[in-house]
């Protein structure tokens, strides 16, 4: 793998641990323990994730999540909390996919690493504040259960083939900043119109 795919790798699953981050321990983890992916060698380092400690971990994490981000206005508090975990995660996983024998790249892993996690996570965080304002309780079960349809997937395109873990990285990156400044513009307009009364 060269290392623009191998880049494109670390920042893909860097966005998606922005989403979730249990999700993409867990099924990188158990994908590769029960062997149903053949990762390239650089990419091998993540054989950490197929510990039993870290995948009980991330499985107990995975649930709460779930159910968490369900409910309306505790996705916003748990959010509040991850926005320290899924940027640190975000890191650590591109830094597990990239060369950790040249501290160039591990520099570079961690710095893009962690602020693709964390413009996924304020992406992520922003708009379900934005739902949250919705009155019905549906939407917001809805929007949780498409992010959890499309970290899935994602992730099984960006492990399963690393030429389109570029496309994946730059189309995330892309929507992420969409996102952030759509939502910025209409709580300006939700409140802004409220103080002008």
């Amino acid at each position: 793998m060269g290392l623009v795919e191998l880049l494109g790798v670390a920042s893909s699953i860097s966005l998606l641990a922005g989403w979730r981050i249990y999700l993409c321990v867990f099924a990188v983890g158990w994908a590769m323990r029960l062997g149903w992916l053949d990762l390239p060698d650089k990419v091998s380092s993540l054989d950490v994730l197929a510990n039993p400690w870290v995948l009980t971990a991330a499985g107990v994490g995975l649930v709460a999540e779930f159910l968490a981000d369900k409910i309306a206005w505790f996705d916003s508090f748990w959010d509040a909390v991850h926005t320290a975990i899924r940027p640190v995660g975000g890191a650590l996983l591109a830094l597990a996919i990239v060369d950790p024998a040249d501290p160039k790249w591990q520099a570079v892993a961690l710095l893009l690493g962690g602020s693709a996690a964390l413009a996924a996570h304020g992406a992520k965080a922003s708009a379900r504040a934005l739902v949250n304002t919705s009155p019905e309780p549906v939407s917001n079960v809805v929007v949780s259960t498409g992010e959890d349809v499309a970290t899935g997937s994602l992730l099984a395109i960006v492990l399963a083939s690393p030429f389109l873990a570029i496309g994946v990285a730059l189309a995330l990156g892309g929507a992420c900043i969409y996102v952030i400044f759509k939502v910025r513009g209409v709580f300006r307009r939700m409140f802004g119109a409220g103080n002008s009364s």
